[in-house]
């Protein structure tokens, strides 16, 4: 973009949504990553997206390919999930609104491709409905390591569907590195920084106890102030 855009890391991105999803109705969240993520790809070609094409979010279209992109929000607090009401109800009410205002800044948001293929499900809502999964990007992220490497994850048949996206950054790092995720692997990029403990998909994805949900929860919001630290460093 030839302007570049002020980015407030510390807004909820539902305060221009009128009480709706932001992935879908925030004006401003759709600008954030619009400014963000229109920039060099690793091989130099730039990745410009636009906003203005109607009944698409943002849209791509160059000797890369034609690509339509989706915002998802990526940070489950599990806050109003069935199976941990009774763990999260532990935790102050003030807390956990404080929580979901931070979850929602542009930290906890990132982009994927929106269009379904061959009437499948997308990215967002296959990491959703994956019980391997249940919406946690720690695991989302595990599964696209394995991607890059042609390793099979409970999310294989969902990301192989949208390669030519992946392709675009031509290796796990180089994914890491355009969305600002190095908090989410360790320094040499060959591991996930999991946020609950991880035995390859066989343990459970949602919180059983209190004392899991907290740790879960704090490395979950370590990961959201580091990236949104880069985000601003980036943007500034």
């Amino acid at each position: 973009m030839s302007e570049r855009l002020a980015i407030d890391v510390t807004l909820d991105m539902r305060a221009d949504a009128s009480g709706k999803d932001p992935d879908k109705y925030s004006s401003t969240l759709r600008r954030y990553h619009q400014a963000l993520w229109s920039k060099p790809l690793p091989t130099g070609s730039r990745f410009d997206l636009d906003a203005s094409k109607p009944g698409r979010y943002l849209y791509h279209q160059s000797a890369l390919g034609e690509f339509l992109l989706a915002s998802d929000s990526i940070l489950r607090t599990f806050n109003s999930h069935p199976r941990t009401a009774r763990i999260v109800a532990q935790i102050p009410m003030t807390e956990r609104d404080a929580s979901m205002s931070e979850a929602y800044t542009i930290g906890g948001m990132i982009v994927f491709p929106g269009n379904r293929i061959d009437g499948k499900q997308t990215i967002n809502q296959a990491r959703g409905t994956h019980p391997r999964v249940s919406d946690r990007f720690d695991l989302t992220v595990e599964c696209i390591r394995r991607h890059y490497l042609g390793q099979p994850s409970p999310l294989d048949a969902t990301l192989n569907r949208y390669a030519e996206f992946f392709a675009l950054f031509e290796s796990f790092r180089g994914y890491v590195d355009f969305f600002l995720l190095p908090d989410a692997v360790t320094d040499d990029y060959s591991s996930v920084r999991f946020w609950a403990p991880f035995d390859d998909f066989t343990t459970p994805a949602i919180p059983q106890s209190l004392e899991a949900y907290v740790t879960y929860r704090d490395a979950m919001f370590g990961f959201l102030r580091e990236r949104n630290s880069r985000i601003s460093a980036q943007a500034g």
